[in-house]
């Protein structure tokens, strides 16, 4: 399975994204209806992130906290991505997400979050120091 494609899977719900960001589910929701980010649905309408989702949800509580407000996120967001990458359900991935074991998707985040070439654009990636709490 390709990089990109595993990046944008749609695997978390909003209770894991909560422990892995310290943002409330408020603050999500919040960030989804000023289309800062874009998770799946489900046919329940639950929605599921993406690694990329936890990347991009990381990014936007660091511009927070630099002082930027929303209308600035966008503008930053949209100079380092033009196209938002929009998380979608597809039957292949939904059929891989049903098949993963917690383990499985344990080593998948370890993976991710400890591998460079994993990052978007080559750089670090921002939930590597956030996430890396959660490995010992």
């Amino acid at each position: 399975m390709s990089d990109d494609i595993r990046r944008n899977m749609a695997l978390f719900p909003i209770g894991i994204v909560m422990k892995l960001t310290d943002l409330t589910a408020r603050q999500i929701r919040y960030y989804e209806q000023n289309e800062l980010i874009h998770p799946a649905r489900t046919e329940g309408k639950q929605r599921l992130f993406s690694f990329n989702d936890v990347d991009r949800l990381l990014e936007i509580k660091s511009l927070i906290e630099k002082g930027l407000n929303i209308a600035g996120i966008k503008q930053v967001l949209l100079l380092n991505e033009p196209e938002p990458v929009i998380t979608e359900i597809t039957e292949k991935s939904e059929q891989k997400r049903k098949e993963l074991s917690d383990k499985e998707l344990h080593e998948m985040l370890k993976q991710q979050l400890f591998n460079p070439a994993a990052s978007r654009l080559g750089e670090p990636s921002l939930i590597r120091g956030e996430l890396s709490r959660f490995f010992h």
